[in-house]
């Protein structure tokens, strides 16, 4: 099977499903971002020794991977893919305050620096701030599973402390 189909060559994609979309619909920009993403934690993997954290990442992005289905799926496909879950988000939420309790307490803005894994952090944590507006435009469109805009705030929250705990 050959990578290329041409399918795509005058600006349209197919959604999960079979549904043929403009790839300017906001549903192709949310799980292209949400890919995105998924690139930029791969890249901080690849940066980090620390094997627990990876293996968190690693999980991370695997989440990423469902919520990318779910934007990527015609709404009858959706109902048959994995959801994101409140308790997805309260592990985001544990895994925050774990590492808070570790830092000095925020009294500045902080400019991404080095080192590079504290950098890389900072990218990722951007990138997931622009996913998590573009499925926001989606949502105004389209019925968007209610777990995955709390998820990529949380886990905006997430990067930024392990940012901080990396430079610290």
């Amino acid at each position: 099977m050959k990578i290329y189909t041409k399918t795509g060559d005058k600006g349209y994609t197919s959604l999960a499903g079979g549904m043929r979309v403009s790839k300017a619909d906001p549903r192709v920009e949310a799980y292209g971002t949400v890919d995105e993403l998924i690139s930029h934690l791969g890249l901080l993997r690849a940066l980090n020794n620390n094997s627990s954290q990876n293996e968190e990442i690693q999980q991370i992005q695997q989440c990423l991977m469902h919520i990318s289905a779910l934007l990527a799926a015609d709404e009858k496909t959706t109902k048959i893919l994995q959801k994101i879950q409140s308790l997805d988000i309260q592990q985001l939420e544990h895994k925050i305050d774990t590492i808070e309790k570790g830092l000095p307490p925020l009294r500045a803005f902080i400019i991404p620096s080095p080192p590079a894994v504290s950098a890389q952090c900072h990218v990722a944590r951007t990138v997931c701030r622009r996913a998590e507006r573009a499925v926001i435009v989606a949502s105004e469109q389209f019925a968007i599973d209610e777990y995955i805009v709390p998820y990529l705030n949380r886990l905006s929250d997430y990067l930024f402390v392990l940012s901080r705990q990396f430079s610290h």
